[in-house]
């Protein structure tokens, strides 16, 4: 059977879910275009799941996928959060921002017994989990209703346990990607490679259907991905500058510039490595670094950093995630985007 198939959808093209960059809209385009929308589920409430997900199913009646993340929230630890406010205090004078004013709160939730009660009632057609899968009990539950699972490896090691946990399929996220790495096994980013290099030798290790996802942005990228062994492909980077996105104009403009060729890995905007185009932050403190605070706890003190470098039009401290291959990045409809990708089935 067809992973298009499995997936109820009538093309093998995936869009990313990106926490913080889109909403229902991108999902339900994509949806409608006969992809599989995606609904990252990491940086809503309950009652925000709940509200997205009635207005996707009022809007189509394709499958979705929802996606979240299964990190286990560290524990508080003062000194470490300490070391990270004084790092990011010259620039807190800088922008006359106080840092006793810090909002407090992790900034991403994991899939939790909470989180699975407020989706079951929609029976989402597909669930996808970043940083490896929830616990055995919740994924029983989760396929209960039939719901097909996916999740990402960055490794041949995470794939093969992946298929030995109860993944349905494997999102094979190379280097190239951007937003988070899915690694779970490791924090070794020496471990990582393009998809393009890890996409065969995880072809042979595991039974599968693969869904390669790093570095596409066009039709010939979809049918180098498929001549590898992919099944389908998830694209993230080249959505980001449709008007279903959510971005800032800010992000927007670096996607559409020379600047988007610059990207690195970083753990400054939340604790673990993701990738985006280099800003000042990343330039003048290091991409990564044991400054930061354990995932998700950095996020909130870059929150009002953030806010107020946009305020006066900059993006030096706005996560700008993004893939290595932004070139595809324009602004016409997802609809669009999706059709082009499909040139190359």
């Amino acid at each position: 059977m067809s992973l298009t198939h499995t997936l109820g959808i009538a093309l093998p093209i995936l869009q990313a879910p990106m926490a913080g960059a889109q909403g229902r809209e991108l999902a339900i385009a994509v949806a409608r275009a006969g992809g599989l929308g995606a609904l990252p589920c990491a940086m809503l409430s309950p009652e925000a799941i709940a509200e997205e997900l009635t207005a996707i199913r009022a809007a189509t009646s394709a499958p979705i996928n929802v996606n979240f993340f299964t990190h286990v929230p560290p524990e508080p630890d003062p000194a470490a959060m300490a070391r990270w406010h004084e790092a990011l205090a010259p620039w807190y004078a800088e922008f006359d921002l106080d840092l006793d004013a810090v909002p407090q709160g992790p900034g991403r939730r994991p899939f939790d017994a909470a989180a699975c009660d407020v989706i079951e009632p929609f029976r989402p057609e597909v669930v996808s989990f970043h940083f490896g899968l929830p616990e055995a009990a919740l994924l029983e539950r989760v396929k209960a209703w039939g719901a097909v699972v996916l999740s990402s490896a960055t490794t041949v090691a995470e794939a093969q346990w992946l298929e030995a946990n109860g993944a349905d399929a494997i999102i094979v996220q190379g280097l190239e990607a951007g937003g988070h790495r899915g690694m779970f096994l490791t924090d070794d980013l020496t471990t990582q490679v393009g998809a393009f290099s890890l996409l065969p030798q995880v072809r042979e290790a595991v039974g599968l259907p693969l869904i390669a996802a790093g570095g596409i942005a066009d039709a010939h990228g979809v049918a180098a991905a498929r001549a590898l062994g992919a099944d389908a492909v998830q694209v993230g980077t080249a959505l980001l500058c449709c008007p279903e996105s959510t971005i800032s104009a800010i992000h927007r403009r670096a996607l559409m510039s020379e600047v988007a060729r610059h990207t690195a890995l970083t753990n400054l905007y939340s604790g673990r490595p993701a990738r985006g185009i280099v800003t000042r932050l990343m330039r003048e403190l290091g991409p990564m670094g044991d400054v930061a605070p354990a995932f998700p706890l950095a996020t909130a003190a870059i929150a009002p950093l953030r806010a107020a470098a946009e305020a006066r039009g900059l993006g030096d401290f706005s996560p700008l995630w993004a893939g290595q291959n932004a070139s595809r990045c324009r602004v016409v409809p997802a609809a669009e985007v999706v059709a082009a990708l499909a040139e190359g089935l």
